[in-house]
C-alpha cells in the first residue's frame, strides 16, 4: 500500500499553479506524481479561478488541502482568497530558492525536492532536509 504524504484515505486536495514557467509546470508536475502515487488527488485551480460554484465547493468541504504555487506572485493563492477558502498549506517554489525562467525542461532533482517539500509541508513522517515556506490556517470554510 503506498504511504500517504498528505493526509490518510487520499483525501488530500492538491492545487497547482501552471503557469507559463519552469516553476508553474514544475508545481503542475509534482501534483500530477503526488496524484498517480496515490498521496492526494490533484484538483482544478482554474476552475476555482473562473468562480464555477462546484468547484468552489468542493475546496471549502475537503478536510485536507496543500496549494503549490509557483513563485510570489502568488495567483493560485489569489484564486482561493478571491472565493473565500481558507489557505491550508502552502508553498511557494521559488521561496526555495529555485529561480523563475523559461526552462521547461524540468530537472528530476528540482522535483524531487519540490515532492520533499510537499509531503514535509503535509506532516508526512517522511522528512527533508529541505526548508521553505509554510504557512497554514485552519479551515474555516465557505459560507
Amino acid at each position: 500500500m503506498t504511504e500517504q504524504c498528505c493526509a490518510t484515505n487520499n483525501q488530500v486536495m492538491i492545487m497547482a499553479c501552471s503557469g507559463g514557467s519552469n516553476v508553474g509546470q514544475l508545481s503542475n508536475r509534482v501534483a500530477v506524481e503526488l496524484t498517480r502515487e496515490g498521496r492526494g488527488k490533484m484538483f482544478c485551480l482554474v476552475g476555482i479561478g473562473a468562480g464555477l460554484s462546484g468547484f468552489v465547493r468542493s475546496a471549502c468541504d475537503v478536510p485536507h488541502m496543500v496549494l503549490i504555487d509557483g513563485c510570489e506572485v502568488g495567483c493560485g493563492k489569489k484564486a482561493l482568497e478571491r472565493e473565500g477558502i481558507p489557505l491550508q498549506d502552502y508553498l511557494v517554489i521559488t521561496e526555495m530558492g529555485l529561480a523563475k525562467n523559461k526552462d521547461f525542461q524540468l530537472k528530476a532533482e528540482d522535483i524531487a525536492r519540490v515532492k520533499g517539500e510537499v509531503c514535509r509541508i503535509c506532516g508526512t513522517k517522511e522528512k527533508t532536509q529541505i526548508q521553505g515556506p509554510l504557512k497554514s490556517s485552519a479551515n474555516a470554510c465557505c459560507g
